[in-house]
């Protein structure tokens, strides 16, 4: 007797009395698990660098952060031991107007010096995709040595071409455009010119680190994109807006972040431009006010406290910076 082939599977054995059968393997909808790569290597080169950070900038922080909460003053510089006053440099700090001041002061500076750095050096940055390679050569070359310039020798030249009596600025103002009450005119006494003269040449550093990391960037954009935009009629700002802008859009949150922990910390320009002829009172940001409080002042605890709260601020906009970078990351 034949059996007939009916075309349906065999069926699965079923269980015998005192016979488990296995369950049947359930797949992961997350997907395997990715062990790390290298085990203990990537540690083990990596400990050197963290100790060193560790020893460079974490040991100076906690020092910091000590020194914040401690009657700290010029007799303890000297080798007596400092009192513990745990909040209290926190609390004469945060009900000091004159800090409030000089913070709004320095965040309305660091705003405005960051969106100047940033649209000049975008325009910059476009400019040299379009320049013959001669000029492109020689506006790189010219942005390569005001970038090299040191703060210090910067701030200085340019307190010369502001001078009172014997500045350019004034020469040209007055002989070139007939502009009399330029004569003798002082830009470091008024708050309002000093900002601006402090903000040209916060800028004038800052624009070639802009155009060229946005210049790099330019370069990655797909030139076939561009001309197939340029043929549906698109103008140059909707092409920027539209196809370059979300290219570089992670380089654009780059620079912008780090400029802006940049001139909130800016020291070297405002201070220099205060020893030419500007008003401490008024024309103080974070950075110098710190210096007044501690090395000037004396006060050691206070001018702690005024610098961790400036960390604190400064730590916020870059935890914000890597989380949007990993944002970008994981899109």
């Amino acid at each position: 007797m034949t059996t007939v082939d009916s075309g349906l599977e065999p069926a699965a054995p079923s269980a015998t009395e005192g016979e488990r059968i296995p369950p049947a393997p359930t797949s992961n909808p997350a997907g395997p698990r990715r062990r790390p790569r290298g085990g203990f290597t990537p540690y083990a080169l990596l400990g050197p660098a963290i100790v060193v950070l560790a020893l460079i900038t974490g040991w100076p922080l906690v020092q910091l952060v000590l020194t914040s909460f401690q009657e700290f003053g010029r007799a303890q510089v000297f080798g007596a031991p400092p009192e513990w006053v745990w909040f209290e440099n926190y609390a004469n700090v945060l009900t000091d107007p004159v800090f409030y001041a000089v913070l709004v002061r320095t965040l309305v500076f660091a705003g405005a010096c960051v969106i100047v750095t940033m649209l000049v050096g975008t325009l910059i940055a476009l400019l040299l995709m379009r320049l013959p390679t001669g000029f492109r050569l020689l506006l790189t070359v010219g942005m390569l040595l005001a970038w090299a310039m040191p703060a210090l020798t910067a701030t200085v030249v340019w307190g010369w071409m502001f001078d009172t009596a014997y500045g350019v600025v004034n020469h040209v103002l007055v002989n070139w455009f007939g502009q009399e009450e330029y004569f003798q005119h002082s830009w470091l006494i008024d708050p309002v010119s000093f900002f601006l003269v402090a903000g040209i040449i916060v800028v004038w550093g800052a624009v070639p680190f802009v155009a060229f990391t946005l210049y790099a960037g330019l370069t990655q954009v797909p030139d076939e994109v561009l001309e197939a935009a340029q043929l549906d009629g698109a103008g140059g700002f909707k092409r920027f807006r539209l196809i370059i802008y979300p290219y570089l859009k992670p380089i654009f949150l780059i620079v912008t972040i780090l400029q802006v922990i940049w001139d909130v910390r800016v020291f070297t320009q405002v201070f220099v431009l205060q020893d030419i002829g500007g008003i401490r009172a008024l024309t103080n940001t974070l950075g110098v006010y710190i210096y007044q409080t501690s090395i000037a002042g004396g006060e050691f605890g206070q001018g702690g406290a005024v610098a961790v709260i400036t960390a604190i601020l400064v730590m916020s906009v870059s935890i914000y910076y890597v989380r949007q970078v990993t944002k970008e990351e994981e899109l």
